[in-house]
């Protein structure tokens, strides 16, 4: 059987656009790749895309020239890991600090990385991971 080769697209919703592109490019660094009124989509490291979608916006099929995109949308605080090096934990926790994000819990793993998790504006949980946590990472 086939198996994937890594995962290409991670999406979260918000009820503010506006104020989730401003976090996700001031405070994590992303760069914006597409964004219109319905969504916004930022390059994680030339890996993969983070892709914040209007709460509610998605509910129908979306009919492209390319084909239809099937509908999808989500509520709650999801949660979401950014890998980081190892060297950048302590900038991390500074840029953190300086823009008033409180870092809600920290976490050493048997295999030697440690977490930061911290919420975005919207209440997802995100996490800032260094290698240790999983194989591979």
């Amino acid at each position: 059987m086939p198996e994937p080769t890594g995962i290409l697209e991670t999406v979260l919703y918000t009820d503010d656009l506006d104020r989730a592109k401003t976090f996700y490019e001031a405070i994590m660094g992303l760069s914006p790749v597409f964004s219109d009124a319905r969504m916004a989509a930022f390059d994680v490291a030339a890996r993969g895309m983070l892709l914040i979608f209007r709460r509610g916006e998605t509910l129908a099929p979306v009919e492209t020239p390319f084909g239809t995109i099937p509908p999808h949308d989500g509520t709650g605080p999801l949660h979401i890991a950014f890998s980081i090096a190892k060297t950048d934990l302590e900038t991390w926790r500074e840029t953190l600090a300086a823009h008033g994000v409180e870092i809600e819990s920290v976490v050493n793993w048997p295999r030697g990385g440690q977490s930061l998790y911290f919420r975005d504006p919207d209440g997802h949980c995100l996490e800032l991971a260094t290698p240790g946590l999983w194989p591979g990472h």
